[in-house]
């Protein structure tokens, strides 16, 4: 896995999760699969507060990977996803994100979209 580095994209992100107390720049979009196993797993934590973990653990140091899409559904519209992977309620989780972003950055405009949760 590469860290993101690029700083245009990593600025993005982590204003945008600098933002996570606003419902428009931290979104879940989730199948139904990973929302009943958030629920069966980590119990009923609302999105919010797992916007607030995926905050604190990246403004602690932790890694943010970029992966360069590769799947044929998202390729054409994310050149890259991000993923996190940090510990709630002691489950070691991988978070995968899309980071929504136009060129160049503007602070308070990049969101962020969060499509996977499982165990790491």
């Amino acid at each position: 896995m590469a860290r993101l580095i690029d700083p245009d994209r990593l600025a993005a992100y982590l204003d945008a999760l600098g933002n996570w107390s606003f419902t428009d720049y931290v979104q879940f979009n989730l199948t139904e699969h990973a929302q009943r196993w958030i629920e069966r797993e980590l119990g009923y934590i609302t999105k919010k507060d797992i916007g607030r973990l995926m905050h604190e653990y990246v403004a602690a140091g932790g890694e943010i990977d970029e992966v360069r899409e590769r799947r044929e559904n998202y390729e054409k519209e994310h050149e890259f996803h991000h993923d996190l992977r940090l510990t709630i309620h002691a489950k070691r989780l991988y978070v995968e994100t899309r980071l929504h972003l136009e060129l160049p950055f503007v602070p308070d405009e990049p969101w962020i979209e969060v499509v996977n949760i499982h165990d790491w």
